[in-house]
């Protein structure tokens, strides 16, 4: 009991971010996705270095991991 109100106050909430539609700023956007940034672009080094499991020593894992 009592979970009235507050129900209704999250739906309003809810339908509310739902139907809202701010204004779109095109001339934002369109720097957004015309910047180069070298932070963005995945280069072929650090693909190579990240997720190689070849680094891990003999024995470490998981308990009952020895498909190695």
């Amino acid at each position: 009991m009592g979970r009235g109100r507050q129900k209704a106050k999250q739906t309003k909430v809810a339908r509310e971010l739902k139907y809202f539609s701010p204004d779109t700023n095109y001339r934002a956007l369109e720097q957004e996705l015309t910047s180069r940034s070298r932070n963005d672009v995945v280069t072929d080094s650090r693909r190579s270095a990240v997720g190689t499991d070849d680094d891990d020593p003999p024995g470490w894992g998981w308990p009952g991991d020895d498909d190695r």
